[in-house]
């Protein structure tokens, strides 16, 4: 396979209920990164937390190797999170976090990294398949089988963060790998898209050539539904 040309494109979206918007997004694909972060902790909390991971992940030098790369951004992601804690404390405020997904693309190859609930999605050859797994008390459940996922996504406690970049000193971050494909299409979002949209929604909308018509079917449709958070998505997609 040649170097593989990425397409991407972004939306967010403060929703219907909010008024304010707590999402972030990160777009930098002259070095192969791309994420979306989702804040918590109101105003002046969640958006500064989201913001500050983006910053952090805005700011950074990448090294001439994947692993180069791969430290660099959990460098940076540890370093945020040093400063949400430090300014939650400075302002007296208790809770003060974010969700992160973040996309790297390397020659060949792509890492996905997480902390929190916002998802990555891949399409291959007409499958969807959910890269990251919700670090979430729903999830938990899910997993042990004390709920069904029809259940979840009714669950009072289903927005509760098992993991999020600003609640530990040690944050922890998941990670998946695997080489590109031509026509993969990935989804990064904030599960005020996927409160409202299904699998299949996403699939179908993956399906499109046009990554900025695809954030907007996205979006659009979300909002049709209520949108009763802040809604981001980042769409790519991978030539040869």
């Amino acid at each position: 396979m040649s170097e593989p040309r990425i397409r991407a494109a972004s939306k967010t979206d403060v929703g219907l209920k909010r008024s304010r918007n707590e999402d972030s997004v990160l777009m930098r694909p002259e070095a192969g990164l791309w994420a979306v972060a989702d804040g918590m902790g109101g105003h002046g909390g969640g958006d500064v937390a989201s913001r500050m991971a983006v910053e952090a992940l805005q700011s950074i030098p990448f090294g001439p190797t994947a692993a180069a790369r791969l430290a660099a951004v959990e460098t940076a992601v540890l370093a945020a999170n040093g400063e949400m804690r430090a300014y939650a404390q400075s302002i007296g405020r208790p809770i003060m976090g974010t969700t992160l997904v973040a996309l790297l693309v390397f020659g060949e190859h792509f890492a996905c990294l997480w902390c929190g609930d916002s998802r990555a999605y891949l399409l291959r050859g007409g499958l969807l398949r959910q890269l990251t797994r919700d670090h979430s008390e729903t999830q938990d459940l899910v997993d042990r089988g004390v709920l069904d996922p029809d259940e979840a996504k009714t669950w009072p406690r289903r927005s509760v963060l098992t993991r999020a970049l600003g609640a530990t000193d040690a944050p922890l971050l998941d990670l998946v790998s695997d080489r590109l494909e031509p026509g993969d299409a990935f989804l990064l979002c904030s599960d005020g898209l996927t409160n409202h949209c299904e699998d299949s929604d996403i699939a179908a909308a993956l399906v499109g050539d046009d990554p900025q018509a695809i954030c907007d079917e996205l979006i659009a449709l979300t909002l049709q539904r209520g949108a009763s958070d802040n809604v981001s998505a980042v769409v790519l997609r991978c030539e040869g």
